[in-house]
C-alpha cells in the first residue's frame, strides 16, 4: 500500500515562497513519475524516475519540482506566489499498475 503525506502549505503574501513536501511510504524509485496537482486535478509539475520535469505554463520560472531519493520525498519549491496559486495541492505517484494520491495541503496566497 502506498501512502503519500504532504506538508508545507500555509498562508503567504503575494510574492512570497513556500516549499511543499511529499513523503512516500517506501522507496520512490518504484514510481514511474511523481507530481503535484491542485484543485480539480490541474497538473502543476511532474518529475519522472529519471529526473525529467514538466510544468504547467502558469508556474514555469516560479516553481521547481525536485526529489530526494534517500528521503523518499518529492518537493515543490514555489517562489513569487500569486493569489491565483491559491488551492489545495495534492501529491501523486504513479506506475503502470496504478496511481495514488495524498490528502492535500492548502496553499493560500493573500495580503
Amino acid at each position: 500500500q502506498v501512502q503519500l503525506v504532504e506538508s508545507g502549505g500555509g498562508l503567504v503574501q503575494p510574492g512570497g515562497s513556500l516549499r511543499l513536501s511529499c513523503a512516500a511510504s517506501g522507496s520512490i524509485f518504484r514510481f514511474d513519475a511523481m507530481g503535484w496537482y491542485r484543485q480539480e486535478r490541474e497538473l502543476v509539475a511532474t518529475i519522472t524516475s529519471g529526473g525529467s520535469t514538466n510544468y504547467v505554463d502558469s508556474v514555469k520560472g516560479r516553481f521547481t519540482i525536485s526529489r530526494d531519493n534517500a528521503k523518499n520525498t518529492v518537493y515543490l519549491q514555489m517562489n513569487n506566489l500569486k493569489p491565483e496559486d491559491t488551492a489545495v495541492y495534492y501529491c501523486n505517484a504513479r506506475t503502470t499498475m496504478g496511481s495514488w494520491w495524498g490528502q492535500g495541503t492548502q496553499v493560500t496566497v493573500s495580503s
